[in-house]
């Protein structure tokens, strides 16, 4: 009699190894990523230097991601990722920006195309690779069914074409591979959408207006133009033949399954809020640094409960984060149903703690939270994007309302 495997328990403990390895990201954070915050945010250029910093350490490496993403616990990209952002937002998302497209091709791709693409994503020190996953366009952010690029299959090249123009993507047009999700039967909605590779050097993929952001400006962020793009009939994530079999099904009155770009995000969703708990605890931290050490009418302002009763809500709102954050991450890497929006739940509290917490600081320190003379501000306008991209705030409180209600809530 065969047994089934258990579910390992979920635990506040994360052990000794993820623990040294939380120590190790916040080394870097701390001593290469912070003290260069300022600087790159003023450039809003790709922080180049420090992707190598990185990728000569083994931090910016297809072997570090995969070894955190395949954990058991499900821990170690949010406990990363923490650290990296609470350095400074900008550049960790220059060095995280990668991983979405990783995301994108593990969950969509066969063993072949992870690996044949994923090495290609990452490069290594002195060959600095980047990937970007392109979803979004400039009618469609978060409706994912509007949609319009296209890919349509050429039978006799055994080639893809696609045709269209997608925004907001993270290192587009800049990134050696780009994962594109386009409609291959628009008259079936999110239904008809396939993710296709498209491998460095193709020709017909250009990069579009470069935005210039309020926040995460070290983070390369751009449109990317697909003009007749031709693919090789094995860059479709997960081969013609399921892809078929799934599109007949739908037209048959079948299921389609988990939708390309929505499966990708909800995987997400945990490691993003883990982001979003970065900046939240640095200005925590420092805010009841400041306040300790700043003597307003002859004590410290920490002593006020003004200020002290500000910092405790604070820190209790980071905490709170955190945990659903853990507890999504977990959920995600054992197969547990996301049952109550879990995923969401995380992202749409840690995104608004986040934001709230950052401008909590800011009034904390007065006047100087409001100059660049001090780290708070730049951690505000980074903060803010996080209830926006990855499904906007209101999208996460939709997905969560239906779980809540079992209704079908728009």
């Amino acid at each position: 009699m065969s047994s089934v495997p258990e579910t390992p328990a979920f635990s506040l403990d994360p052990g000794p190894g993820l623990r040294e390895m939380q120590d190790w990201v916040h080394g870097f954070a701390a001593n290469v990523i912070r003290p260069a915050a300022a600087e790159w945010d003023e450039r809003e250029e790709t922080p180049w230097p420090i992707l190598e910093e990185a990728a000569k350490i083994g931090l910016y490496s297809l072997e570090f991601f995969g070894e955190q993403w395949l954990g058991p616990t499900g821990l170690g990209i949010p406990m990363a990722f923490e650290e990296l952002f609470w350095g400074d937002a900008g550049i960790a998302l220059s060095l995280t920006g990668s991983s979405l497209a990783a995301v994108a091709l593990s969950s969509n791709g066969t063993n072949e195309q992870m690996g044949e693409w994923l090495p290609q994503m990452f490069g290594g020190p002195g060959d600095i690779k980047l990937a970007a996953f392109c979803s979004s366009e400039p009618d469609a952010g978060s409706d994912v069914a509007a949609i319009r690029t296209r890919a349509t299959y050429d039978e006799a090249a055994g080639e893809w074409v696609l045709n269209g123009t997608k925004t907001w993507a993270t290192n587009g047009g800049i990134a050696d591979v780009h994962v594109v999700v386009a409609s291959v039967d628009p008259a079936l909605g999110s239904r008809g959408q396939a993710s296709f590779i498209v491998p460095p050097g193709t020709k017909g993929l250009s990069q579009g207006q470069k935005f210039r952001k309020h926040g995460i400006r070290a983070s390369h962020t751009a449109e990317v133009v697909l003009d007749g793009v031709r693919v090789p009939g094995r860059c479709l994530l997960g081969g013609k033949d399921r892809l078929d079999q799934r599109l007949a099904r739908v037209r048959e009155g079948g299921s389609a399954g988990e939708q390309a770009a929505m499966k990708t995000f909800e995987r997400s969703r945990p490691s993003v809020a883990a982001m979003a708990v970065g900046i939240g605890r640095a200005a925590v931290e420092y805010a009841a640094e400041y306040a300790r050490h700043r003597v307003q009418f002859g004590r410290p302002i920490g002593q006020n409960q003004a200020i002290a009763f500000m910092l405790a809500d604070m820190q209790a709102a980071v905490d709170a984060a955190r945990l659903l954050t853990w507890r999504a991450a977990w959920m995600a890497r054992n197969g547990v149903p996301f049952d109550h929006a879990e995923g969401s739940m995380c992202k749409l509290v840690a995104a608004e703690t986040a934001v709230r917490v950052t401008d909590q600081a800011m009034q904390i320190l007065g006047g100087n939270g409001y100059t660049r003379e001090f780290p708070v501000e730049r951690w505000h306008r980074d903060a803010k994007i996080f209830t926006i991209f990855e499904g906007t705030s209101e999208i996460q409180r939709m997905i969560i309302g239906r779980a809540v209600t079992g209704l079908d809530v728009r």
